[in-house]
């Protein structure tokens, strides 16, 4: 369980304290002091704003490449699992077959 401070934030609030450092031109700590949030919060919401719009550090994946990552390594998982078991499954029918 969590802490008792954490507290949940819509995207849209996310999106507008984005918007405002953005704007602002204000350091992301002063903008999180005046929305009474951690700044940790509002420096991570903004970094993967920034990776996004294809603005982020080198390397740094968006959440739709995130997402695609996930799920291409699922596909693989259950394709390993396919090919382990038809190899068993093979290897049963030529044991079959030498009878």
């Amino acid at each position: 369980m969590g802490s008792k401070y954490t507290k949940r934030y819509s995207e849209e609030f996310k999106r507008d304290a984005i918007a405002l450092v953005d704007s602002s031109g204000k350091t992301v700590t002063a903008v999180a002091r005046e929305l009474g949030i951690s700044s940790e919060s509002l420096r991570g919401w903004y970094r993967r704003a920034k990776a996004d719009r294809g603005e982020g550090e080198s390397g740094e994946l968006t959440s739709a490449e995130r997402e695609e990552l996930k799920r291409l390594r699922k596909k693989v998982r259950e394709q390993q699992q396919t090919i382990e078991i038809l190899k068993e499954a093979t290897a049963f029918f030529v044991k079959e077959n030498d009878r």
